[in-house]
């Protein structure tokens, strides 16, 4: 299975699919209306989210996304919670889940393809 089979993107607030395999939440905050037992949520690794700046200078603004992606990539240097991500995705397939309307426009977007070079 090639790499870039193995990371997906989905937001929260749909059904699971049965070849997600490994579903991640990847935000900071929690998101509203899911209880913490969610069989959509999986895991919840809040730490490799963008810090509160980033987002809020983003705040999904889709001229911006680029700077954003910049921007994201370089907090992520160094992350453990990184490392952690990319040994589960070695391992099989992982969705990463974000409560964001645009998640193709989204922090899980660049997230995603970081995991897969």
């Amino acid at each position: 299975m090639s790499a870039e089979n193995r990371v997906r993107v989905a937001r929260i607030y749909d059904e699971p699919d049965p070849d997600d395999g490994q579903r991640v939440l990847i935000d900071r905050i929690w998101p509203r209306g899911i209880r913490k037992d969610d069989p959509r949520v999986g895991i919840w690794c809040k730490d490799v989210a963008p810090s509160k700046e980033l987002r809020e200078w983003y705040h999904h603004h889709l001229d911006r996304f680029d700077e954003f992606a910049s921007r994201y990539e370089a907090e992520l240097e160094g992350n453990p919670a990184l490392d952690e991500l990319r040994a589960l995705a070695q391992r099989g397939v992982v969705t990463l889940v974000t409560a964001g309307r645009q998640a193709h426009a989204s922090h899980a977007t660049v997230l995603a393809e970081v995991l897969t070079r």
